[in-house]
């Protein structure tokens, strides 16, 4: 099940930015607290919109839903890849980000219970 998932932003306003999606394409919105609000565009996809600037990422973050966040992080050492952020919990799950040896940032993750 590796499968790109959610795409992460950092914004000046959650609530602003799931507020222009829902107009514009009528995208439902849940916030998670008052910094960070997860935007579904159907399909299994999300948009997260990080407004803490000290956990939003720097531009737009892919996030990919893995199987194995283990064997994973071991797969991206392996092929040269760079650990960015350590493995963390959030609500629904764990993650960790990483750079491609291209230099894009991504992070996987897999929900909670995996």
């Amino acid at each position: 099940m590796n499968s790109f998932t959610m795409v992460e932003f950092p914004t000046t306003s959650a609530q602003e930015s799931a507020e222009f999606f829902g107009s514009v394409f009528g995208w439902a919105a849940t916030p998670y607290g008052p910094e960070y609000t997860d935007v579904d565009c159907g399909g299994g996809v999300s948009l997260g919109f990080q407004q803490d600037h000290s956990e939003a990422p720097a531009g737009p973050l892919a996030v990919i839903q893995v199987n194995d966040l283990e064997a994973t992080r071991s797969a991206v050492l392996k092929a040269g890849g760079t650990i960015t952020v350590e493995a963390f919990d959030f609500p629904g799950g764990r993650r960790f980000h990483f750079r491609e040896p291209g230099g894009n940032e991504l992070a996987a993750w897999t929900p909670t219970g995996r």
